[in-house]
């Protein structure tokens, strides 16, 4: 079961989309003060979207802290993971992944099309 805990949200941006289907996903800067979902493994995500809002609602991002993910692949615990094509979590090479960011650790194990829980820290910026 997938899992959260009180973290450092940003509760200003606004959805520049609908995201109503994207609750769990990783999401980037599309403005200033506007966010959608992560479009490719090289995008840089700014959190984890914690609501559902639909477009010019309120966006609520986990930047850092324990955040539920939806997993676009089999995760492990351990694993470092990353944005997927569509935003979701993946596992990541550190050292061969030169081009994706670190976004976290996941918490536990679990398949691919199911919510996991990650430990989310993309405040270091950083690629793999």
């Amino acid at each position: 079961m997938a899992n959260e805990l009180q973290g450092f949200d940003i509760g200003f941006f606004t959805a520049s989309a609908d995201l109503s289907a994207k609750q769990y996903y990783f999401v980037k800067l599309s403005s200033e003060t506007q966010v959608t979902v992560c479009g490719a493994v090289t995008d840089k995500p700014i959190g984890v979207l914690q609501n559902n809002p639909e477009s010019g609602e309120q966006a609520i991002v986990r930047c850092l802290g324990v955040s539920k993910v939806s997993a676009d692949a089999t995760l492990a615990s351990g694993d470092v993971i990353g944005t997927s094509a569509d935003g979701q979590a993946q596992p990541i090479s550190l050292g061969s992944e030169t081009t994706v960011h670190v976004c976290g650790q996941a918490i536990g194990a679990g398949a691919s099309g199911t919510l996991q829980t990650a430990f989310i820290n993309v405040t270091n910026g950083r690629g793999a």
